[in-house]
């Protein structure tokens, strides 16, 4: 689905102020690398209804393991990795005797320190990662995530690898233990990067499951069709601490709705929900209502914020005008779109606003 930086703003999806933005309540991510993966899912709504099906039965598989999640795959651990692998070690010994470990432990101190707090962390990693594996094995697999475990599989299929799982204590004699630094530096390094990618694609999706479970979501019924639908009973904003919920219909014979009301009254509120919900169901999450039917959306488009550019030179009105315009000439390409608008032309006179906003939803009609 198309949407543009204007409408991620008008709809809260991204905000300055981090703990108002729609990406802020969602995040339950355990690691850097999944929120920045996170993220990037959000600035790439799907496009079809096969993608979107798949990324809900991800999702809805790992709802199933979210209290099982291994506790011991932190964001520090990731870091610790990552760091081991960017540090300019001297040469980590490979040697079944102990002489070597004790020249590297008396003149390579801080390496060697960091090699053994590196491999303690490595055993935690892969053992939580063994855990997970085998947690999402035993659940109904989705496509998205059976594919991630056969790649996982074959990453840690190593013999080195299953004896590091199969350690029972990080306290081990220095000449193993740099036996196993020296296989993970040189010799693991692709896999090891390899693992910790699909770790934080699991993290996004842990992170999206934990939202629907915290929020109390429902996954939306998505079709192909070639005219646009939305129908949602009991549909609310995820932002409100105490939200209102409405009933909304939207199709081929009922494609305009024109919202009024007191000021305060929550109608741009209403809008904003609107767009919400329509944006969450084109990532594959489920979204604030208690159920929800729609069209797979070619995009959305907002004109609920708009801002004057006082370098540029740009008044308020001129750049409602030029919002407007654009927004005609991208809804008639004959696809799918949803369209929010709030308050036509504030930025002039009551009574040239009154006929502008006429004109407007004369021809949008």
């Amino acid at each position: 689905m198309e949407i543009d930086k204007v409408t991620y703003y008008d709809l809260s999806i991204f905000n300055n102020e981090e703990e108002y933005s729609l990406l802020h309540r969602i995040n339950f991510c355990k690691t850097t690398g999944g929120a920045e993966r996170l993220q990037y899912l959000l600035t790439n709504p799907l496009h079809t209804e096969r993608e979107l099906n798949q990324t809900q039965e991800a999702i809805k598989q790992i709802q199933t393991v979210l209290q099982q999640w291994p506790a011991q795959i932190t964001n520090g651990t990731i870091l610790v990795l990552e760091k081991f692998y960017g540090y300019p070690f001297d040469k980590i010994p490979n040697s079944y005797s102990p002489f070597p470990a004790f020249m590297y432990r008396v003149f390579d101190t801080p390496d060697f320190g960091l090699v053994r707090y590196t491999v303690g962390h490595f055993m935690d990693f892969l053992k939580g990662m063994h855990h997970l594996l085998q947690l999402l094995r035993s659940t109904t697999s989705s496509t998205i995530i059976t594919a991630m475990v056969e790649d996982a599989d074959k990453l840690m299929k190593h013999a080195v690898i299953q004896q590091l799982i199969a350690e029972k204590s990080k306290k081990m004699n220095p000449a193993k233990m740099l036996r196993f630094g020296h296989y993970l530096r040189y010799e693991f390094k692709n896999e090891a990067e390899r693992l910790m990618q699909i770790y934080h694609k699991l993290d996004t999706y842990y992170s999206m499951a934990m939202a629907v479970q915290q929020f109390n979501l429902h996954f939306p019924d998505i079709k192909e069709s070639n005219e646009p639908v939305i129908q949602a009973q009991g549909l609310y904003h995820l932002l409100l601490q105490i939200p209102v919920a409405y009933d909304v219909t939207l199709n081929p014979q009922t494609n305009f709705i024109f919202l009024t009301g007191a000021n305060m009254a929550g109608k741009s509120t209403f809008i904003k929900a609107v767009g919400c919900a329509v944006y969450l169901a084109h990532v594959g999450m489920g979204v604030p209502a208690q159920s929800m039917q729609l069209s797979v959306f070619d995009g959305l488009l907002s004109n609920i914020q708009v801002q004057d550019n006082l370098v540029k030179g740009e008044s308020y009105f001129f750049n409602e005008v030029q919002r407007i315009k654009n927004t005609v000439l991208k809804i008639t390409d004959g696809r799918k779109w949803l369209v929010l608008i709030d308050e036509l032309f504030k930025g002039t006179n009551i009574q040239d606003a009154m006929h502008c906003s006429t004109a407007v939803i004369k021809g949008l009609l």
